[in-house]
């Protein structure tokens, strides 16, 4: 069998009755720009370790990113494995490629001074811009930009001063144009209950009480913003307050050290963050952490005098 053709049948009756759409569509992507190319002409037994290893190499020479070329490779060997469990291939090894190392990188955040000034404009505001909110909503959470659009005034209690996240979108391409497309959360464990600070409960009261959308953050259409728009709209904010770009994401990173460094444990954050464990936490923020470590470890000092 012709590899192309095993893979147009592990994505038809593997992937897509067990995945997500977007996950499907993904490795559709994948399969079409990365994999068949240079691969499909394979019988699915010439696919030896060393062709594999080429095949990643080559990814490599093309510049792609270690996180691009380890996530395409996730699919070929996903793919393989699936094969040999159905005794279509019985050469293949999981651990017959290595990995590209990914270097990590130090997580992107606002200055205190940058997160007032974005905090008094959207206050001062509010009333002329009110679709603001969702960005101090999201310096006080920590919500990903995809759950902070999919989020409806249903899901917050005003009573209890919280907000659920059970839901996320992203712009979905239909063949005309992007649209909003809601979808579950990222993970499982992205389902969450965040309580909210009180502080911003007030302001969301009073935007709720003129809200004409059911979503949070409204757009032009009765499915609220969409996600680039939305993008578009906080790199308006940043250029018209004279901030250095970054990415919507940079929130996320700046609630995170701010938490740490009022004193918020890690396993509080972690849950608040919705990241399936503690040790994702700590890898992403372990800079954060160090400011926090000088201090305490000054105070340890003072014992010297």
């Amino acid at each position: 069998m012709k590899y192309k053709d095993w893979l147009g049948e592990w994505l038809e009756f593997y992937v897509k009755p067990t995945t997500k759409e977007r996950t499907y569509k993904k490795y559709i992507y994948q399969v079409k720009k990365y994999i068949t190319p240079p691969l499909g002409g394979f019988g699915i037994d010439g696919l030896t370790a060393a062709e594999l290893q080429k095949f990643s190499a080559s990814l490599m020479e093309q510049g792609l990113a270690a996180s691009t070329i380890n996530s395409v490779m996730a699919v070929l060997k996903t793919s393989l494995k699936v094969a040999a469990q159905n005794g279509i291939t019985d050469k293949f090894s999981n651990e017959c490629v290595s990995r590209q190392k990914v270097r990590g990188k130090q997580s992107d955040c606002f200055s205190k001074d940058e997160q007032k000034k974005i905090e008094n404009y959207i206050i001062a505001s509010r009333n002329t811009k009110p679709n603001l909110i969702g960005i101090l909503l999201c310096l006080y959470t920590g919500l990903r930009i995809g759950e902070l659009l999919a989020l409806t005034w249903d899901d917050i209690d005003f009573v209890k001063g919280t907000l659920t996240v059970n839901k996320s979108c992203r712009d979905c391409w239909n063949g005309k144009s992007y649209v909003k497309e809601i979808d579950s959360p990222k993970t499982q464990s992205s389902n969450r209950v965040i309580p909210i600070p009180q502080q911003i409960i007030s302001y969301l009261d009073a935007e709720k009480n003129r809200s004409k959308c059911v979503f949070v953050v409204c757009g032009k259409t009765e499915f609220g913003a969409e996600v680039r728009s939305y993008q578009r709209t906080f790199e308006n904010l940043l250029k018209k307050l004279r901030i250095p770009h970054k990415g919507f994401h940079a929130m996320r990173h700046t609630f995170a050290t701010r938490a740490l460094e009022c004193g918020m444990d890690v396993k509080t954050l972690s849950e608040i963050l919705g990241h399936q464990n503690a040790n994702i936490t700590l890898q992403l923020y372990a800079h954060s952490l160090m400011e926090h470590k000088i201090e305490m470890m000054n105070k340890v000092g003072k014992l010297l005098n």
